[in-house]
């Protein structure tokens, strides 16, 4: 480490100021709505009522963020910061208020007096910001309200990015979550040749809101062996007088960035291909919580535990008494030395900003990317399968998903992914390793390992959904593409995350409209309720349809693509889209296959359509109509009408195909839903429809209760299933042919149908009986083929 001007006294005076700068700025912001410099005594109308916020991890994280400010100058380095600690939220708004980002962005938090007024009013306030980094807070990617992502997302923002740093701050609590152990694993996926670094900076405050933290209770000795076993190499720093600390935590960080430097220098001299996993430092930082804020509060202590966590002061408008201490504190930061009379941080201090892009706050990697590109979009259609008589061929519709993904990896060779825990090839994404390779940066085994390399474009290696999950995130809020893909019940374990996701994307829109757009997060749901045979009960959820459907509109897609040709037209539509979250529920089991190309552009296109071939009514009114979403609702239902069909030759059946399931809803609820018009003439104003659905039924329910036909009788997932055959898994929930065909008879004959639902309440107790003596569905099941109707 050579000395510079960076490492002079006279250098880190202006660092001491810069942090004083910013924590004063932020205990503000906490209490004030007036008088932001205390030119005068504090009055009750200078203090909020109900002042909100958290103040524990601020200092210290304000100490870290002047100090990376530090680094970027020396080093010259690209660096963005990722605020893991909960509610810390004054620390992003502080700093970038003082490299004056913020006003920059937002010009009427002007560099003065009022401006800084008008900082401090809003911060928790209504209609004011967040206690957290939101979408509002400039440089921010990550939402810190739900604790555990923050390395998840740094990985995901290097992959492919590799002159960025990602100075990912962890807060102790947070240190505590599964998602956060889980993300110490990422280091084993990113290679030093392509892809960038997360220096992680585990901050060991002391406690969370009542209770001391595990990690902060640790000996160095103990954690250097918790860190060396998953491959980091730790470095310590531990401050508590600042008079001293900041050449302390100077050289530290100057430790851990020329380490980074240090291994890509020598990784870059080699092939990626030759790449082996470095020991990239972590650099671990026991800091006090409420450092420099009161030390006690009525003969108990606050710096440094628990009760430093929120705000430390009990002073608010209604109770002015502690209104001495408020001050006090507010002063020890020493405002007069840090703003001039009109209330500008002054230029002295400023000038050891980085400059331009280089500030965190502003660096384009937070907003939209490094040099983003959009998608290469290869032509679907030359794998789409030729389609003769409808159902006549049988195919796996994700292996011919992977078909078209292999082309997508090959056009798109540095800005686009995949992403799953260890299911690439049980969901059938095979034909992908044609082209590319799992990236692994571990040890490797040549007689075990399958398509590991330290190249590849497929990260699944790691078994945790949250890591899979924070990993696309992390790459698609940074401006590049792909999806993640899952067992269909597994995707609930995230389904909060995804969440967050859609609240980023929605407050993007309405409070940041300075957000650049994203590419949109893509979800593959295959090994779904309806082909879960050998997991069972177990592994049947499709509840993260409903979870999704209840969102804002504008950001929700969910397709339901009944075979092959139309996943592949759903998914060129998905992974060209903009700003949106879409769910895929797709079969990866061998299914036979009825649409064409043709149909299958005019399904994504619409989200809809009447099926002549399996249709009796024609241009005529129908006495049933029967729709389905999904791959084996579209089979049952087809199935159903060869059995209606064959008894009942006369019966005008309307079959109707849905792929966007969200497009039939009202237009009242949905800008893109479809008018009462134009539902009617699909479903008519009073005809019985029989809908087999892949989710749960009150999601249909909800579909047609704004409409004028609610004669309608859902057939979806019922909450039962069992280890049984494929087909038993329908029947156990009623979404099979015999129950459909059933149902659609007594809506249109009532009693007169008796024999035929007889006959086919006989036919499932044959069926029940058959698989538990045989083990196989019954011939006229697992032998069945679509049978063209009669004209």
């Amino acid at each position: 480490m050579q000395n510079t001007q960076f490492d002079t006294p006279e250098y880190l005076a202006k660092v001491d100021a810069w942090w004083r700068a910013a924590n004063y700025i932020s205990a503000a912001q906490m209490y004030l709505k007036d008088n932001p410099l205390l030119k005068k005594p504090l009055t009750a109308n200078d203090v909020k009522a109900h002042p909100i916020g958290h103040w524990g991890t601020v200092p210290g994280q304000n100490f870290i963020y002047a100090h990376l400010n530090r680094a970027i100058n020396k080093y010259d380095v690209d660096m963005f910061y990722i605020e893991g600690p909960g509610h810390g939220g004054q620390v992003m708004v502080s700093n970038s208020y003082l490299d004056h980002s913020y006003t920059d962005i937002y010009p009427e938090i002007t560099q003065d007096e009022a401006g800084l007024k008008k900082l401090c009013k809003i911060f928790s306030f209504p209609g004011g910001i967040a206690s957290h980094a939101a979408p509002e807070t400039p440089g921010s990617i990550h939402e810190g309200g739900e604790l555990g992502y923050a390395l998840s997302h740094a990985f995901g923002a290097v992959l492919d990015n590799p002159n960025i740093i990602a100075a990912a701050v962890i807060g102790d609590g947070e240190a505590e979550t599964g998602p956060l152990c889980a993300g110490w694993f990422g280091n084993t996926f990113i290679n030093p040749v392509n892809d960038g670094a997360v220096l992680p900076i585990l901050y060991l405050n002391g406690g969370k809101i009542h209770n001391p933290t595990i990690l902060a209770r640790k000996t160095d000795a103990e954690l250097t062996q918790y860190f060396n076993g998953m491959g980091w190499e730790p470095i310590f720093v531990e401050v508590s007088d600042p008079a001293h600390s900041h050449a302390i935590m100077a050289q530290k960080l100057d430790e851990a960035v020329e380490r980074i430097l240090a291994i890509w220098q020598d990784a870059r001299s080699r092939s990626a291909n030759d790449a082996t996993m470095p020991r990239w430092p972590v650099l671990v930082a026991r800091i006090p919580k409420g450092w420099t804020g009161p030390k006690t509060w009525n003969g108990e202590p606050i710096e440094g535990g628990f009760r430093a966590h929120q705000v430390p002061i009990p002073t608010n408008s209604h109770d002015m008494s502690t209104a001495d201490a408020l001050e006090a504190w507010l002063r020890s930061y020493r405002p007069e030395e840090l703003f001039d009379d009109n209330g500008r941080f002054l230029d002295k201090w400023r000038e050891i900003s980085p400059k331009g892009a280089k500030r965190m706050s502003v660096h384009p990697i937070t907003n939209g990317g490094v040099a983003p590109k959009a998608l290469v979009m290869p032509d679907w259609t030359k794998h789409a399968l030729k389609i003769g008589t409808p159902g006549s061929q049988d195919a796996q519709d994700m292996i011919e998903c992977g078909r078209l993904m292999a082309d997508v990896i090959t056009a798109n060779p540095d800005n686009f992914r995949i992403f799953g825990p260890d299911e690439t090839k049980s969901n059938r994404l095979n034909e992908v390793f044609k082209v590319t390779n799992r990236q692994w940066l571990g040890v490797r085994d040549a007689a075990y390992d399958e398509w590991i390399a330290p190249v590849g474009r497929v990260i699944d290696s790691q078994l945790s959904e949250h890591q899979a999950e924070g990993f696309l995130e992390g790459y698609v809020l940074t401006g590049r593409h792909g999806f993640f893909a899952s067992y269909e019940s597994f995707l609930r374990v995230v389904d909060s995350m995804i969440t967050q996701h859609f609240k980023w994307l929605r407050k993007c829109k309405t409070h940041a409209p300075w957000r650049k757009d994203y590419p949109s997060l893509n979800l593959i749901a295959t090994s779904t309720v309806f082909q879960q045979d050998h997991n069972g009960y177990t592994h049947q959820d499709p509840g993260l349809l409903t979870h999704l459907a209840e969102k804002k509109p504008e950001f929700v897609r969910e397709y339901l693509p009944a075979d092959a040709n139309t996943l592949l037209a759903v998914m060129s539509e998905a992974l060209t889209s903009r700003d949106r979250i879409n769910l895929i529920v797709s079969s990866k089991h061998l299914r036979p296959q009825f649409y064409s190309a043709d149909e299958a552009k005019e399904l994504v296109r619409e989200g809809y359509k009447i099926i002549e071939w399996a249709s009796t009514c024609h241009d005529g009114e129908p006495d049933v109509v029967i729709a389905a979403a999904g791959t084996e609702p579209n089979m049952e239902a087809l199935a159903a009408i060869n059995v209606l069909h064959k008894h009942y030759p006369e019966m005008k059946i309307r079959f109707i195909n849905v792929v966007d399931i969200l497009k039939l809803r009202h237009p009242s609820i949905d800008p893109r839903g479809l008018s009462d018009e134009a539902f009617d003439a699909l479903f008519t104003r009073d005809k019985p429809v029989v809908f087999c659905f892949h989710g749960y039924e009150n999601m249909v329910r909800d579909i047609f209760f704004p409409r004028h036909n609610r004669n309608v009788r859902i057939h979806g997932y019922r909450e039962n299933g069992d280890i049984t055959t494929p087909f038993d898994m329908r029947v156990l929930s009623e979404m099979d042919r015999f129950h459909v065909a059933k149902d659609a008879a007594q809506a249109v004959y009532g009693e007169k149908a008796a024999d035929f639902a007889n006959k086919m309440d006989e036919t499932i107790q044959f069926h029940r009986s058959y698989i538990r003596e045989h083990g196989k569905d019954i011939p006229e099941v697992a032998e069945w083929k679509w049978q063209p109707l009669a004209k």
